[in-house]
């Protein structure tokens, strides 16, 4: 195998963990900062609010975005195993 093309193939890898990641981890902390600056001004600090809130984003983000996800990562895959294969 070329290292290139190995290389080039982690690259992707890499990208598709970005792809698949960043927008459940960008949604809930949006969400953490948001709920600090609520607990901040009104001086509630329960750290349970955060968490049910934070984990409701991420069960949201999943279930409209899982299909697309999931298809990416069936893509990436498919495509190494073709890779493995054809080697």
């Amino acid at each position: 195998m070329d290292t290139n093309l190995i290389v080039e193939k982690l690259r992707e890898g890499i990208w598709v963990a970005i792809k698949l990641g960043g927008p459940t981890l960008v949604l809930s902390m949006l969400v953490g900062v948001l709920i600090a600056i609520f607990q901040a001004v009104t001086q509630i600090h329960e750290q349970s609010l955060g968490f049910i809130l934070k984990l409701m984003v991420v069960v949201l983000v999943l279930l409209v975005g899982g299909s697309w996800m999931m298809q990416n990562l069936l893509e990436y895959a498919r495509g190494i195993f073709e890779l493995i294969a054809t080697r």
